[in-house]
């Protein structure tokens, strides 16, 4: 069941690691250019609205990256090395259990966030800081986006099922279409163009279910008619594919916990500064959550690279990897971050006009923007230390960013000190994030046990 678009195994263990890297990761990059344009898009479009309507979006952000970090980076990326590592092992039949138990996980996280955050999203927003129209606002955009959470996770899941064959085009083909769909209905429902009712908020979250949901349910077809390497059909119940999955994605949910967190946080002392300083806050946070994304491309891609080369024992190969992949992302990530942090107004201008919440986000971007290359460096090394199936260190270092961030912003509360200082601690948790995962690539991770 060779898929025509599946770099083959032997591929990825033998042929040279750019070309490999580039046959994998091009596919990622361009779906996830596509995301990008959804996520500037319903920025825009809800900038439009006014900025008590921006501080509704910055309210629910966290939350849907936290969701969305979750199902692609961390659950999805214990079943791509999942996937890869057996492949890699010449096991096929280990291969298609772990998929059919990789869509139970789906099935069950999805119900949590559908519980948690379709229907206890006000006071949680009230925790925040929420109030007034902004509140309203972030509640109703809640109530649809999880409410309708098994969509997205299902894309997140399904994806990482071909990518863990070597098939990076399948998913990225539908990840584009979908995004190209849901950028046009995003505005019409937000704005009420074409005759859409102009729903307002709500309009980028019920944009969001019908086209990732439509996306997934491609995804699932490919799958079920075997049109891959692998079959998705039902196997009995058993622990040792979930455990295989959860070893890597069970960290890595603490992992996507603490990054969403981090940005929680630093939005809960934010909003102590008033709306123009949440909304101002919120784009900039919006950039840097962006950069997760943008690593995911190349960060799948070495997720499978690494697990397949893992799998089959060729440690120094799935290094060279990591580092390859590092360093296209940190010339990404880094050259975008030096440009806004130079001309914040790229960015800023496109979003809002209000005098005051422009000017904290030229605060925020100055100080936090000139580190991104470091962070999307270190997005890439965590993904390809998900490939390892040893994730105890990498995940530290997001434990170490969220505690060093979180304590800064406390006592910066806490002494009544300048808003600036809160940005300097998003600056230092970045740096400790490339930092820190680079130094794990170094580590008995990526060595034979």
């Amino acid at each position: 069941m060779s898929g025509t678009h599946a770099l083959g195994t032997q591929q990825i263990l033998d042929a040279p690691v750019a070309k490999v890297l580039w046959r994998l990761a091009t596919p990622n990059v361009v779906a996830v250019a596509m995301w990008t344009a959804v996520t500037f898009a319903d920025a825009w479009y809800v900038g439009q609205l006014g900025t008590a309507a921006l501080a509704s979006l910055a309210l629910a952000f966290p939350f849907l990256s936290l969701m969305q970090m979750m199902a692609g980076g961390a659950i999805g990326g214990g079943i791509t090395s999942a996937v890869a590592r057996a492949l890699g092992a010449g096991d096929a039949e280990t291969a298609e259990s772990t998929a059919w138990h990789a869509v139970l996980i789906a099935i069950s996280m999805s119900l949590g966030f559908m519980i948690l955050l379709g229907l206890f999203a006000r006071p949680i927003f009230e925790l925040l800081g929420g109030e007034g129209n902004a509140l309203d606002g972030a509640v109703a955009y809640a109530r649809v986006a999880f409410g309708g959470a098994a969509a997205i996770w299902f894309i997140f899941v399904l994806s990482a099922i071909h990518r863990g064959t070597g098939d990076t085009a399948t998913p990225a083909r539908a990840i584009a279409t979908a995004s190209i769909l849901q950028v046009l209905l995003s505005g019409a429902l937000t704005l009420g163009w074409f005759g859409f009712p102009a729903l307002g908020v709500p309009g980028t979250a019920t944009a969001l279910i019908i086209c990732q949901g439509c996306a997934a349910a491609y995804l699932a077809i490919h799958l079920f008619r075997g049109k891959g390497r692998l079959r998705l059909r039902p196997h009995v119940l058993q622990w040792a594919p979930i455990q295989d999955i959860m070893r890597v994605g069970g960290l890595g949910l603490v992992n996507s916990a603490c990054m969403a967190m981090t940005v929680v946080a630093v939005t809960g002392y934010v909003g102590r500064y008033g709306t123009e300083a949440l909304a101002g806050y919120g784009l900039g946070a919006r950039l840097e959550l962006m950069l997760v994304p943008i690593a995911f491309g190349v960060g799948a891609a070495l997720t499978a690279a690494v697990g397949i080369n893992v799998g089959a024992g060729q440690y120094a190969r799935a290094r060279r990897f990591a580092f390859a992949g590092a360093g296209v992302t940190l010339a990404l990530t880094g050259t975008l971050g030096i440009c806004v942090a130079m001309m914040p107004s790229l960015w800023l201008d496109l979003f809002t006009t209000d005098p005051d919440a422009y000017a904290y986000g030229v605060s925020y971007l100055s100080i936090a923007a000139p580190f991104y290359g470091l962070f999307g460096a270190g997005q890439a090394f965590y993904f390809a230390s998900q490939g390892t199936g040893r994730m105890i260190l990498p995940v530290g270092v997001t434990v170490a960013r969220f505690l060093t961030v979180a304590s800064i912003g406390a006592l910066a509360i806490s002494f009544t000190w300048n808003i600036t200082v809160l940005f300097i601690a998003v600056a230092v948790g970045l740096t400790i994030m490339g930092v820190g995962q680079a130094l794990c690539v170094l580590g008995p991770g990526w060595r034979a046990a």
